[in-house]
């Protein structure tokens, strides 16, 4: 592993950064919208450092556990950063939590703080105050609140003390010391909360360069909940290696706006944003158009894997690559600003024409793999070694194999600590080094891994037969109309589907086609239901007879995690899903 930043911990990294990068810009983000502001590391490290002693002043002790709940954004970097150099545990808390869910996570780490972004959250805590008894303050970093220490305040404390305190604490931190308590996000059960050594992130960021190499030069945007392990892990990245982290503004429909407007070098995401860029590229166009774009892309590919094996291009080949050069792959490239070198999608699968797509376009959208109880990652695809339709190559050092009934072991340095409180045999379970990740997976000759389901997740026919949904899934959803698609059938005589519209491509193909947009109109108007069948038939020709999707029904409305049906890196929670519309899934075998 290489030397960086961090040391033998996360703990002592603040005065890492302060001590090499001090100068260096660390940070962008929008004081108010639209407007661009930086910090410096030096700015950074000292908010961080005054934070954490002024934790130290309220009596924090080494162990102890902190919640933050709050979005992603510059201060909860700087909490993070000061709960790591008092000998803390963060504990992560995702934003758009309800009270009781923050009480449940609060409650099980038994946090003696917790760090509000605002009042509104806050008020979360409030609410369920009286069922967390180790919990003794609240910090808030925005304003202020009733019964709450504003950041100004913990801040002033802070600068009563010498920063050598600190300094002492977070080098008296092991490798073995818990870092993080992450909870899962929960698709089935209460979150569990994995715990995560300080050696576990110190040896994941030493293989991470496989990951993704930035640099000093390396501009990272991340909207992602750094309470998920993905964006922590990229966030350590950047700041370890003296990059650039430019955070998103907040609004979920100006991503793509803020793209061009930082023009990151780096993107990790999960898979829902590369494809509604997919869209935004691809969109309602024209069958024939669309036909055209994926050639050009397929073109796109076989130029650029010979580009990249230092084979010469036949000039039969070079010409019609130029020209979609300069009328399609540069303007999909304007999409993420034109100077993303490289993107990483994890969290969930991907459908392998996209990937191909963006690859042929000049962005290289690499898939990788990984679960909280991996430290985030675990394998990844890379520009010089991939295989569209796996997940990579296990990172270095990790160990992978295929137990007997196909499921997924690993081992290596990044394996967790186990989940704090509970125990779960279902998956998570490490025997002998190795975890059982749940997974249902196959490795080629060459160490690609291919996912090829959650266990928990395959459908059992009533004949039987063992049904994979996320194939059919993903391969649906890579058409523009279409959203969300749950596969549903267990114990059931064949497989129905629930399919959600994607707002933003069906409302326009409906105004061009002369038909309402409400979206509830177009889930019934028999125009929509024949466009959707076709999509339909053409992801069950691709399927053996049984897997085949037989009928279907388009809801009236998009799955969110407002509405309770997705997790907060955008999985479907597919026993909401099968309850939620459990109505509609019966009427599809009664009518039949």
């Amino acid at each position: 592993m290489s030397t960086t930043a961090v040391g033998t911990t996360i703990a002592d990294l603040v005065f890492r950064l302060q001590d090499e990068h001090a100068e260096r810009r660390a940070v962008r983000y929008q004081a108010t919208p639209g407007e661009w502001s930086d910090l410096s590391y030096a700015e950074l490290t000292d908010h961080a450092i005054e934070f954490g002693l002024g934790l130290l002043d309220l009596g924090i002790e080494h162990g102890d556990r902190i919640a933050v709940l709050g979005s992603t954004r510059p201060l909860w970097s700087i909490a993070h950063l000061g709960i790591s150099a008092t000998g803390a545990v963060h504990v992560s808390v995702y934003p758009t939590n309800s009270p009781d869910e923050c009480a449940w996570v609060v409650g099980n780490s038994e946090s003696r703080a917790i760090v509000c972004e605002n009042a509104e959250q806050v008020a979360k805590i409030d609410a369920v105050r009286d069922q967390l008894p180790d919990l003794e303050w609240i910090v808030v970093l925005d304003g202020t609140a009733e019964g709450a220490i504003a950041l100004d305040e913990l801040r002033e404390r802070g600068r009563g003390r010498d920063a050598a305190e600190l300094r002492a604490r977070a080098e008296a931190v092991t490798p073995d010391d818990a870092y993080v308590f992450m909870y899962t996000s929960g698709t089935t059960g209460p979150p569990k909360g994995c715990v995560l050594s300080h050696g576990n992130y110190r040896w994941i960021l030493g293989a991470s360069s496989t990951l993704a190499p930035l640099d000093r030069e390396s501009v990272l945007y991340l909207f992602l909940p750094l309470a998920h392990a993905f964006a922590l892990l990229f966030q350590l990245m950047a700041l370890d290696r003296g990059g650039t982290i430019a955070y998103w503004g907040g609004d979920p429909t100006k991503i793509i706006p803020e793209l061009m407007q930082v023009q990151p070098t780096h993107l990790p995401s999960v898979p829902r944003i590369f494809e509604k860029l997919y869209t935004l590229a691809v969109g309602s166009k024209p069958a024939e158009e669309r036909e055209r774009i994926t050639a050009a892309a397929q073109l796109g590919v076989r130029v650029r894997e010979l580009q990249q094996r230092g084979e010469p291009v036949p000039a039969e080949l070079q010409e019609p690559f130029d020209r979609a050069e300069a009328e399609l792959f540069q303007n999909v490239r304007n999409l993420f600003g034109g100077r993303l070198e490289r993107a990483i999608t994890g969290a969930a699968p991907i459908a392998k024409e996209i990937l191909e797509f963006f690859y042929g376009c000049g962005i290289p959208v690499m898939e990788g793999y990984g679960m909280t109880e991996t430290s985030t990652g675990a394998s990844i695809n890379t520009p010089e070694a991939h295989r569209f339709g796996t997940v990579g190559r296990p990172l270095p050092g990790v160990e992978a194999r295929i137990a007997d009934d196909g499921e997924l072991l690993l081992k290596g340095g990044n394996i967790f600590q186990g989940y704090y409180k509970m125990e779960d045999a279902s998956f998570g379970a490490v025997r002998d080094g190795w975890l059982h990740t749940g997974d249902l997976a196959e490795i080629d000759e060459d160490g690609y891994v291919s996912i090829i389901g959650r266990k928990k997740d395959i459908i059992i026919t009533a004949g039987g037969k063992n049904l994979t949904p996320a194939n059919f899934e993903n391969d649906l959803k890579s058409s523009p109309l279409v959203s969300q698609a749950v596969m549903h059938g267990d114990r059931r005589p064949y497989p129905v589907a629930l399919i959600t519209l994607d707002p933003e491509t069906v409302v326009p193909w409906a105004e061009a086609q002369g038909l309402p947009t409400e979206i509830s109109e177009l889930a019934r108007h028999p125009q929509v239901i024949a466009a959707i069948q076709a999509e339909v038939d053409r992801a069950n020709a691709k399927l053996a007879r049984v897997e085949q999707v037989k009928r279907f029904v388009i809801a009236d409305r998009d799955l969110s995690q407002e509405t309770g049906e997705l997790t907060p890196t955008l999985k479907v929670k597919r026993n909401v899903v099968n309850e939620r519309f459990a109505e509609s899934f019966d009427a599809l075998y009664a009518e039949a």
